[in-house]
């Protein structure tokens, strides 16, 4: 049985909903509000052990005919114009809220992903200067080379050897964690060779922590904060694990700030960047790099995961992919191990392959604020004050009005015009999030993205090992969208790419 993050707070509130309006009086539906967009707590409870949340809601929401459903009390919609209303024409009145805030504040503190105000303002504006800096681009890049040719491909090149399959989601995960801890505060946690003693600790400690804090998101509020009250089950155990955390970080900060001002200048992690722009207290340091690990961690793993699989049943795309990584070399004259930042951005084919797959399996496929005042929804939909308002991003992709009748397939063309990639309206594509709360980091997740996929394409065949490869995969859904089960894969070298490793 597959439970939506919310579904149980829903189903416990909705029921105490109900006994407290038990004998009121039914008034007339305002506007917008029809009975056909309304499901009640029958409705969940029977679909309950159907079918997984998210799949079940966005058929919801595409049959809808304002694409609008209202879940005892929480907005889900998938219309564009509602999307825009929401992230940005009328974003002060929607902030994550303090329901959400409090269930990661143990974890994250008041980091930009967990912050809302004036908080999230101003780690938003040091944050944007230094992703707009061609610097930390070029960090992020020089790192994931080092990681994908010295460390990643030659697992792949093991697992050829061998013929043994292995779990590659697992293997991004890895990729990707060790990838956003340098980035954010230049850390090698190691996952892909094995960790040291102490990262490897908070490398255990993160996980775990990042595990428990997401299940709170499945219980009533009450339920978690009574165990945090009374240091009980998973909820003492997060306490214990938060602290090897944040010694760790705290620890990592100080370290960083005592080094001279010229060294801290010159070195471009975020935090000696955060560091150099302003006077920020240790704590508020902190919760910034955690914050940037945690959002890092999943997405682009996961992302990632869904392109193989998609690749891996469609010959012709995985054809074409290889002849631009051939043409753009042969322009270039560059023979490397990896693709230049320069090159990676010309890949218009690819960048079409990659948002085509984050399109069809977004990685964080429902997005949630609170409504802080009553508003009215472009379509006519009325939402309350304390309202949970989500936008559902896997139900607008299946939606022929945005897509049209081809949505549901798997269709990299879309996104080209004369063989150029064209961007997309972001509220019909609100993948990387749209208005003043867009991804800060959707240009750089693209370039390692390509630059990942590229590199093992060129030198690896991978084809996932199932009965039938052609199969949709099931959905294992808390606030990213995984694989359910990983994707476990067969690795075959391309004939005509016999890559060497790295010495170095």
């Amino acid at each position: 049985m597959d439970v939506s993050p919310l579904l149980l707070p829903i189903l416990f509130f909705s029921f105490l909903f109900f006994l407290s309006h038990k004998f009121v009086q039914k008034k007339k539906l305002p506007d917008g509000d029809s009975d056909t967009n309304k499901i009640g707590l029958s409705d969940v409870v029977k679909n309950l052990q159907r079918k997984n949340f998210l799949t079940w809601t966005a058929e919801l929401v595409v049959a809808s005919p304002t694409k609008t459903i209202n879940l005892l009390s929480c907005i889900i919609t998938g219309n564009p114009k509602n999307v825009e209303h929401i992230l940005k024409t009328n974003f002060e009145n929607y902030p994550k809220g303090n329901d959400f805030v409090n269930l990661l504040e143990d974890f994250l503190g008041h980091g930009i992903f967990n912050a809302d105000g004036d908080h999230w303002k101003l780690q938003r504006k040091t944050a944007s200067l230094e992703f707009n800096n061609k610097t930390i681009r070029n960090f992020i890049l020089d790192n994931l080379d080092r990681e994908v040719v010295g460390r990643f491909l030659p697992l792949l090149s093991k697992a050829a050897a061998s013929g043994e399959s292995i779990d590659l989601q697992d293997l991004l995960d890895r990729l990707a964690f060790d990838n956003v801890c340098k980035v954010a505060f230049d850390v090698d946690a190691a996952r892909l060779v094995g960790d040291t003693a102490e990262v490897g600790r908070f490398v255990w400690a993160f996980e775990t922590a990042a595990g428990i804090s997401i299940k709170r998101f499945q219980q009533p509020r009450f339920l978690w904060k009574l165990r945090r009250a009374l240091n009980l089950g998973e909820e003492r155990r997060l306490k214990e694990e938060l602290a090897v955390v944040n010694e760790f970080a705290t620890k990592v900060v100080k370290e960083r700030k005592g080094r001279k001002r010229e060294e801290i200048e010159g070195s471009d992690d975020l935090l000696s960047r955060f560091i150099a722009e302003g006077d920020f207290s240790d704590e508020f340091l902190r919760d910034i790099v955690i914050s940037f690990v945690l959002a890092g961690r999943d997405t682009t793993s996961t992302a990632m995961a869904w392109i193989f699989w998609a690749l891996s049943t469609r010959p012709e795309v995985q054809q074409k992919i290889l002849e631009e990584i051939a043409s753009v070399r042969s322009r270039s004259g560059n023979a490397g191990e990896m693709l230049t930042l320069d090159e990676l951005r010309e890949m218009e084919y690819l960048h079409a392959v990659v948002s085509e797959t984050l399109r069809l399996y977004p990685p964080v496929p429902m997005q949630q604020r609170v409504c802080m005042r009553d508003d009215v929804l472009p379509d006519g939909t009325r939402v309350k004050r304390g309202w949970s308002v989500m936008s559902h991003s896997y139900a607008m992709a299946r939606t022929e009005g945005i897509w049209g009748e081809d949505c549901k397939e798997f269709n990299p063309e879309r996104w080209l015009q004369n063989g150029s990639f064209q961007p997309k309206n972001p509220y019909r594509f609100p993948v990387f999030h749209a208005g003043p709360r867009t991804c800060l980091g959707k240009e750089m997740a693209y370039i390692q993205m390509k630059a990942v996929v590229a590199s093992v394409m060129e030198r690896f065949e991978i084809a996932v090992v199932d009965e039938d490869g052609e199969r949709e995969r099931e959905i294992e859904y808390l606030i990213t969208m995984r694989i359910k089960g990983g994707l476990p894969v067969q690795v075959r070298t391309r004939e005509r790419h016999l890559p060497e490793e790295r010495k170095d």
